[in-house]
C-alpha cells in the first residue's frame, strides 16, 4: 500500500513551508507554481524588495482597522502569489498551464494577476473572505479546489 500523500498535499506542505519566510503580522501566506510535477517559482507575503518588514514597522491595516479581504491597497506587502508570478518572470520562467498551491485562496488582485498570467488551476489550504476573487476565478474556467482539513 502506498503512504506517500498526495500530489496536492505535498505540494501543499512546500507551501507551508514558504509562508514560514512571511514577515506579515496579520496572515503568513505560501505560493507555489507547479507544472508537470515541477517546481518553477515560490513566493510569500511581505514588503517589496529592501524594504522594511511590517514586523519592525508595524502593520497598516490594524493600525486603520482595515477588515480582512478588504482594501488591499493600505498594506506594504506584496501577496505570496504576486511574489511567485513575479519571480517567475524574473527569471524567465513561463507559468502558463500550471497550478498554484497557496495556503488561502487568493484575494481579487491575485486572481487577475493568475487569470493574466494562464495558470489554470488554484489549490488553497485555507478559504480567504474574497467573493469577486472566488467569481472571477470560476468565471474565468480555473479550476479552484480547497483541500480538507488545510492548515493554512
Amino acid at each position: 500500500m502506498d503512504k506517500r500523500p498526495s500530489w496536492d498535499t505535498y505540494f501543499m506542505s512546500i507551501a507551508d513551508l514558504v509562508a514560514e519566510r512571511s514577515t506579515c503580522m496579520r496572515r503568513h501566506v505560501g505560493a507555489v507554481i507547479v507544472k508537470d510535477r515541477h517546481i518553477l517559482a515560490t513566493g510569500y507575503n511581505g514588503p517589496p524588495r529592501g524594504l522594511a518588514h511590517c514586523d519592525e514597522t508595524g502593520c497598516i491595516r490594524n493600525e486603520l482597522n482595515v477588515p480582512s479581504g478588504e482594501r488591499h491597497e493600505l498594506c506594504r506587502g506584496i501577496h505570496a502569489e504576486q511574489n511567485a508570478i513575479i519571480q517567475s518572470a524574473n527569471y524567465g520562467t513561463g507559468i502558463s498551464g500550471s497550478t498554484i498551491y497557496t495556503t488561502h485562496t487568493p484575494c481579487s488582485v491575485c486572481a487577475k494577476m493568475i487569470i493574466n498570467a494562464g495558470i489554470v488551476r488554484v489549490v488553497s489550504a485555507d478559504d480567504y473572505p474574497d467573493e469577486l476573487a472566488s467569481e472571477m476565478l470560476r468565471d474565468s474556467g480555473i479550476g479552484v479546489d480547497v483541500l480538507e482539513g488545510g492548515e493554512g
